[in-house]
């Protein structure tokens, strides 16, 4: 009898609950829909709201994306080039801008397809990021691309397709119109910086003459040596 009213006391002292085991389980689910409804189809963007991502964009055809001081877009094979060295930021879901760190400038595609270097940011830097199948990263232009077109008499419709940023076998830039998703010339990579390229960065933000030699236009001689 006494061991009856014992275990009664235990009883009412912590009541039974029988919801709390599964809350724990249920909002980790929870969380984790969130984050990928929040990449949607390109992937996970946790970096959404968050520092930009200091990175090296590397084309499958070997180059690395170059934003210039002077508005020019292009590809090095340098492996440590300090135009090459990219802040990646996240304005939307799924939605980046590309600022080439030494450059100051914006990777920008206008209405044309031609990328160009932006002093300002505007709706033409913006790029809609997604992750390929073959691990490689796509950057789309949010603003422009091939408007599908209506079947007529001697042609079929035309579908829907967005313009890349893309770099060609010969470090050149591509015009969006003419660009795949699946093309090699349209998939890069993004790199984290080395101990050269940190080096660089440091130099830049606190040596006033390694920051006016990089910021200086190069002259004619130098451009052909550099090749690209």
């Amino acid at each position: 009898m006494v061991i009856i009213w014992i275990l009664f006391l235990t009883l009412l002292q912590e009541p039974w609950s029988p919801g709390r085991a599964a809350a724990v389980p249920e909002a980790a689910g929870a969380a984790s829909r969130a984050r990928r409804d929040a990449g949607g189809r390109g992937g996970v963007y946790e970096h959404l709201g968050g520092a930009p991502r200091r990175r090296k964009l590397y084309c499958a055809t070997k180059y690395h994306l170059q934003i210039h001081p002077s508005g020019r877009i292009n590809g090095t094979l340098e492996k440590n080039s300090a135009f090459s060295i990219l802040e990646i930021t996240a304005v939307d879901v799924g939605i980046v801008a590309i600022k080439g760190l030494f450059s100051g400038r914006y990777l920008a595609m206008n209405k044309r397809g031609r990328l160009y270097a932006s002093e300002s940011y505007n709706s033409e830097c913006e790029f809609v990021e997604r992750i390929h199948e073959l691990g490689y990263n796509t950057y789309a232009s949010r603003l422009y691309r091939t408007v599908p077109s209506r079947a007529g008499t001697r042609r079929k419709a035309s579908a829907e397709r967005l313009w890349y940023v893309s770099i060609n076998g010969k470090g050149r830039p591509r015009r969006g119109f003419k660009t795949r998703r699946t093309q090699k010339s349209s998939l890069f990579l993004p790199r984290v910086l080395d101990n050269k390229d940190h080096e660089m960065v440091r130099l830049f933000h606190t040596n006033v003459k390694y920051q006016e030699s990089l910021l200086k236009a190069p002259s004619k001689n130098q451009r052909r040596r550099r090749g690209h």
